[in-house]
């Protein structure tokens, strides 16, 4: 009865989590994905779509780091929904707006909203699902962002194409506010909400040591492994945000692609981000499976530097091989091998967050390396569009694939030093 029991909450909470934040990214790029539509009605300038998107992920940045906090706070269920409301109604006034102060002040309250999607649903999963089960379920979860980031510029794109840009954004909108309803009534914070035992009772088995591993703030602040991953997933999460927020606009402005095209090519690179993601963590669980966890260097970081080196590559190819005689396939297959390089990096970089922090600073570290992710978000916005603005597309992409070379040459060098963050116990053999 008790398994039923379990089987029935888990499968209706965790279709309810997909669905809401597969919703939640369609609508924090519906923006990206109608751009061309915009610009035809209005004038925007590249700094003006520059402010516009740099404000989203500005907000985005703040709310998912002060989210991450309240989630341990607040109930799960809620924030989740509440966000996923508000997310959908500023989508519906966005699409009645007509001036860049509004669309930035808008997109910014959007970026806000979104803040409230992920850390509530890390929050659920660890409370319905075994230990052994979360990995997995956090990596399919995940996908919801590459299934809305694949699909979403082809029905954005046609929806524009057939009605116009601010349809889309208004029944996109709806589609949240609606959706938000069902999240709030079928989502359950953990099990005894339901009347079932709970799963995670306090602090989970230890390994042995585990309970020696406790750091103090300022230990854990100072460890330099902690802000290399930092530094290195700002650069990999910008880079990537550069290339799906302008990488159809360089295909249609620099390149003389169509706007199909271009949309089809954010398609592929999502396509890819979803195997790349899902790779990553197999892969890399087989590397540490192998060869086991210790103080300095990660089983992780081969395959880690394996992708990075991939993004650097096909962001050269990109930029260097496509003109507007290039063949659907290769521009395509261009997208879903940068989408399978980066987004693999992007997992992996949460990954070891966690797991190389102190027990007690875990949910800390990965809020500290996601926050400066979205730095980077922001960086891939209006300081990105204004290098395109006087330099070119061409120039800006090249920034970004000299900056991505930097990174993994600079983490190669550095991938034996102390993986351990914070005090290292005193029974670590």
């Amino acid at each position: 009865m008790g398994a039923t029991g379990y089987g029935y909450y888990r499968t209706s909470i965790f279709l309810a989590m997909f669905v809401g934040y597969t919703l939640y990214y369609f609508n924090r790029k519906t923006f990206s994905f109608v751009m061309p539509s915009v610009m035809q009605e209005i004038t925007l300038d590249k700094d003006d779509l520059g402010l516009i998107t740099s404000s989203q992920s500005l907000a985005y940045a703040i709310s998912k780091f002060i989210s991450g906090v309240l989630s341990d706070q607040l109930s799960a269920r809620i924030l989740f929904s509440i966000g996923l409301f508000s997310v959908g109604g500023i989508n519906i006034i966005f699409s009645g707006s007509s001036s860049v102060s509004v669309f930035s002040g808008l997109w910014f309250l959007n970026g806000l909203g979104q803040g409230l999607g992920w850390p509530p649903c890390g929050k659920v999963l660890r409370k319905w699902f075994e230990p052994s089960q979360f990995g997995t379920w956090w990596a399919i979860l995940s996908c919801s962002m590459n299934l809305a980031g694949s699909l979403g510029p082809i029905i954005a794109t046609l929806m524009a194409e057939s009605y116009s840009w601010r349809t889309t954004l208004f029944l996109s909108g709806l589609s949240c506010v609606l959706v938000s309803v069902f999240c709030l009534l079928l989502i359950k914070n953990q099990p005894s909400d339901v009347g079932l035992p709970n799963i995670e009772v306090g602090a989970k088995k230890g390994k042995g040591d585990s309970s020696s591993d406790d750091s103090t703030l300022k230990e854990f602040l100072l460890s330099p492994y902690l802000w290399v991953l930092s530094l290195g997933y700002l650069v990999v999460f910008g880079v990537k945000t550069a290339c799906t927020d302008w990488g159809q606009l360089f295909l249609i402005q620099d390149k003389g692609q169509s706007v199909l095209m271009g949309s089809s090519f954010m398609s592929a690179l999502e396509i890819g981000g979803l195997v790349g993601s899902i790779a990553a963590g197999y892969l890399s669980d087989r590397a540490v499976a192998k060869h086991g966890l210790s103080i300095n260097g990660n089983p992780r970081h081969a395959l880690l530097l394996s992708m990075m080196a991939g993004m650097c590559v096909s962001m050269y190819l990109f930029r260097v091989t496509v003109t507007a005689d290039s063949s659907s396939v290769w521009i395509l297959s261009l997208g879903a091998v940068f989408g399978f390089s980066s987004y693999g990096p992007i997992a992996l970089f949460g990954v070891i967050a966690n797991e190389s922090a102190p027990s007690n600073y875990c949910g800390t570290s990965h809020a500290i390396v996601a926050l400066m992710a979205n730095v980077g978000g922001f960086l891939s916005g209006l300081p990105f569009s204004t290098i395109a603005k006087y330099h070119g597309w061409n120039m800006a992409f090249w920034v970004a694939e000299i900056t991505c070379i930097v990174s993994t040459v600079c983490f190669f060098l550095l991938r034996n030093i102390r993986t351990k963050m914070g005090r290292i116990p005193k029974k670590v053999d």
